[in-house]
């Protein structure tokens, strides 16, 4: 079977004009002969959109009832009997009555593009689930209805809907958008100038993503390798050198010229990993990336220009920045051309920028000459090899002279001179060479004994033996220098492995970071201070004294950022351990700025919970409590102003009204206090053996409840429970009167038992009601949470908060769990009480 095909109408707010233009559409598609059915579509209330609707075929709503409120949810059942070629289904984002066959809309429509049925659809971008959180933030307003960016993305087609700020803004002050008794609000509010242009800017970068993934794809299909100049892409070519900065900001600066430029650095690594790159400048330099808005890439190849094009070409990059080479002329001229002539060379339509920098090559720099990577050891033995097997072979050749030996014994000295080469290196080899030529000169070259250069071949030969000697010794000298590169960058990737293994494993990353320090440079002991005060440390102590003082010997303060320092006792560094610990220092950067927003997190999460109750707390005040406030104003203004001309009923009525306004008042008042002991940890707590059976009848008695509402089943041989006597008739008031709420009206009751667990008591209350979904259960006892009621008689929404929080301070549980054929059970588990013995205790 075909499967459907997907448009999604893309708005930046409500009120663009999404839900309209699907009516359009379809009312168009109907006129051409297609078969087009209304699924879903909801107008708001807006005249014109409803017209809009009148004369398409449309499939009637399915009537849910939840919580005694009856929603019209799209009936997905009747949709796919219908069959038709095109559905129109409006609020992509919308979450489906409980009970549905799915849970959101998003998947109806899949089910009816499963079915082969195509769907417009309409949907708004703070509705997008990755841009929730920058939607909130823009607007200050968190979107719970959200849809998965796949979703979207998946579709055939999207279409932004588009209108200018100003225009929304005249639509909704023109009563096309809400009804007038929302407009100020909403003018005030969310649909202020500055926030509709930035959701307007993000719909819309958000839709050119989609169509530069689009374009990669075809790109990718068609096998185009040409660059395609459809927006600026500069990308900077890092070598990890101290010309990364320059580069990257004059890179950022070229992305900055046109609208939705892209800045990417890439970084080559060699295939056989010995390129001498410096990492802690790579760092530094991939978060200077990050923080101008780019990418950081790393690949790998031999051939770095080809390397640097052909990714350039895989992400069809407009613009390629790299920096004059580092090299004198002198050393470019002996070494051959440059990358950035290979680059150039190479780069077809890509346009390629040559940076100057502070640290190009000088006019006639001349090639630095590295000393040697061999070890004093191995030097030595050299030497000592030209000392022992010189005069042994003399003695030997001497021994066996024949006048046609001649060219015998220049091999045998060459070969002398390649073993002391391969030993010690060049200078053992050119000291070989030069004695083994005098050696040859003396000793086998005509006149004999004396050193006496008479034929100018025999200059030459002396010549050749030192040349060969350095050829030989230069390569010894780099395969050593790269065998103890690759050792040092193998020790560096364990070193960094182990570390990140260590976070991994639940480590944390400054003490991992600290102590792994101190175990890869035999350090006594690694300290990091930020601000004067030790974060994380291992190894011996440094005292406080002398660190203020710098008295400790052997002691080395690195800086690591603002304000942090770590400090490394016992031990000095040389240039390559302090070249890795410049990566861990790197790596403490970042770890010491997670820490700083990890905790800016939580003091803005504990900032944002202590608003929240704030607003539920004002909200409360201004509509819970001024309900039997105003009742008990008007009694007493009653009483007072009718007086004498009251009858005695209507005096008693209004006295009853004052009375059970002023009582349901003082509860309020007490559970707003209660709760702010709960939630401050000083409500005090008077635990002592209670019968549970006594507590309970006291609890039905104290709500008026008969055996036509509550069903008990009691323990008898229940022993006393550890327990705070009228806290817990509290908890059991609140925990019915909340499971009676959601009884159906069907003749069913609400069930109490009591029964032992070993230790434990517990205590159920059992209703058959609808029940709570498990991810919403812990929604249930927050503070002013009524979980959708409407119903404002049934007070602030605390009677939960504080049953848990009154029972967890008697040292018990109070939990949800699913009732066998549907409901909520509540169960109380409290200790049972050792001995009989009373305590106080506060919680």
């Amino acid at each position: 079977m075909r499967r459907g095909r997907l448009r999604v109408l893309l708005g930046a707010a409500p009120g663009v004009g999404k839900t309209y233009e699907m009516l359009e559409e379809g009312r168009r598609l109907l006129d051409s002969g297609i078969d087009v059915v209304v699924a879903v579509v909801e107008t708001h209330g807006r005249a014109a959109t409803a017209a809009k609707a009148q004369g398409i075929p449309q499939i009637p709503r399915r009537v849910v009832a939840h919580r005694g409120v009856q929603l019209d949810e799209m009936d997905l059942d009747a949709v796919l009997a219908r069959s038709p070629q095109l559905a129109l289904v409006d609020e992509l984002a919308h979450t489906n009555a409980p009970g549905s066959t799915n849970a959101k809309r998003w998947q109806d429509v899949r089910t009816l593009l499963d079915a082969g049925i195509d769907v417009v659809t309409t949907v708004n971008v703070q509705h997008i689930e990755s841009l929730g959180g920058v939607v909130e933030q823009i607007t200050g307003v968190a979107q719970r209805e959200t849809v998965p960016d796949a979703i979207v993305r998946s579709a055939d087609q999207i279409e932004v809907v588009d209108l200018s700020p100003e225009s929304l803004r005249d639509r909704l002050s023109a009563g096309h958008v809400y009804p007038a008794e929302r407009i100020d609000a909403a003018l005030s509010n969310y649909f202020r100038l500055g926030n509709l242009t930035a959701l307007r800017e993000l719909a819309l970068l958000w839709l050119a993503d989609e169509v530069d993934s689009a374009l990669k794809s075809y790109r990718a299909e068609q096998g185009i390798q040409g660059t395609w100049q459809a927006r600026e892409r500069v990308v900077v070519a890092l070598t990890g050198g101290a010309e990364g900065e320059t580069l990257l900001r004059r890179g950022a600066r070229i992305a900055a010229r046109s609208a939705g430029g892209e800045l990417l650095a890439v970084h080559v690594n060699s295939q056989d990993g010995l390129r001498a790159e410096e990492p802690g400048a790579l760092g530094a330099q991939r978060t200077l990336v990050e923080q101008l808005g780019g990418t950081y890439h790393q690949v790998v190849g031999s051939d770095v220009p080809r390397a640097l094009v052909e990714f350039a070409r895989s992400v069809n990059a407009t613009q390629l920045v790299l920096g004059v080479s580092r090299r004198g002329r002198l050393q470019a001229a002996l070494t051959g051309p440059g990358i950035g002539s290979s680059v150039i060379r190479e780069s077809g339509d890509i346009d390629v920028h040559m940076v100057t920098h502070s640290a190009a090559g000088g006019r006639m720099a001349l090639p630095r000459l590295a000393g040697t990577a061999l070890s004093v050891r191995r030097r030595l033995s050299g030497f000592g090899l030209a000392l022992v097997g010189g005069p042994l072979l003399t003695w030997l050749l001497v021994a066996l002279r024949r006048p046609e030996s001649i060219t015998s014994d220049v091999l045998a000295f060459q070969l002398l001179v390649v073993l002391v080469a391969l030993a010690g290196g060049i200078w053992p080899a050119v000291f070989a060479a030069v004695m083994s030529g005098l050696t040859l000169d003396y000793f086998f070259v005509d006149p004999l004994y004396t050193v006496t250069v008479a034929d100018p071949l025999h200059a030459w030969a002396l010549v050749l033996y030192v040349i060969i000697a350095l050829l030989v010794s230069l390569v010894v000298d780099r395969a050593a220098r790269a065998a103890r590169t690759a050792r040092r960058r193998a020790a560096e990737s364990e070193l960094l492995a182990t570390v990140s293994g260590s976070v991994l494993r639940g480590q944390g990353s400054l003490e991992a970071l600290v102590t792994r320090t101190r175990e890869a440079f035999s350090l006594a002991g690694v300290r990091l201070l930020v601000h004067g005060e030790t974060v994380a440390s291992d190894g011996e102590p440094l005292r406080q004294d002398a660190a203020r003082t710098g008295a400790t010997p052997g002691r080395t303060d690195v800086p690591v950022g603002e304000g942090a320092v770590l400090e490394l006792q016992g031990g000095s560094l040389d240039a390559s351990e302090r070249r890795l610990l410049q990566v861990i220092v790197t790596q403490l950067e970042g770890a010491l700025a997670q820490r700083r927003l990890e905790e800016s997190a939580q003091a803005a999460d504990v900032l944002a919970q202590a608003d929240q109750v704030r607003s539920a707390l004002l909200s409360a005040v201004s509509h819970d409590l001024r309900r039997p406030l105003a009742a008990a104003v008007a009694a007493i203004g009653g009483l007072r102003s009718g007086g004498a001309h009251l009858s005695d009923d209507d005096r008693a009525e209004l006295l009853e009204t004052a009375d059970e306004s002023l009582g349901t008042l003082t509860r309020l008042v007490t559970d707003l206090l209660d709760v702010s002991r709960v939630q401050a940890g000083v409500l005090a707590v008077s635990v002592a053996p209670v019968d549970a059976g006594g507590v309970v009848m006291a609890s039905v008695d104290e709500l008026g409840l008969g055996p036509a509402l509550v069903d008990l089943a009691l323990d008898e041989d229940l022993p006393p429970l550890a327990a705070d006597a009228v806290l817990l008739q509290r908890v059991l008031v609140n925990v019915l009167a909340n499971a009676l709420r959601y009884e159906p009206q069907s003749g069913s009751r609400v069930r109490l038992t009591t029964s032992r667990l070993g230790p434990v008591a517990q205590i159920r209350v059992i209703d058959h009601g609808p029940g709570l979904p498990p991810e919403r259960r812990e929604d249930a006892f927050a503070p002013f949470q009524r979980l959708g009621d409407t119903d404002n008689t049934t007070g602030l929404g605390l009677g939960l908060a504080l049953s848990r929080g009154f029972t967890e301070g008697m040292g018990g549980t109070l939990t949800p769990e699913d009732t066998p054929g549907g409901g909520l059970t509540m169960v109380i588990a409290l200790p049972i009480a050792s001995g009989g013995s009373a305590r106080g205790s506060d919680a």
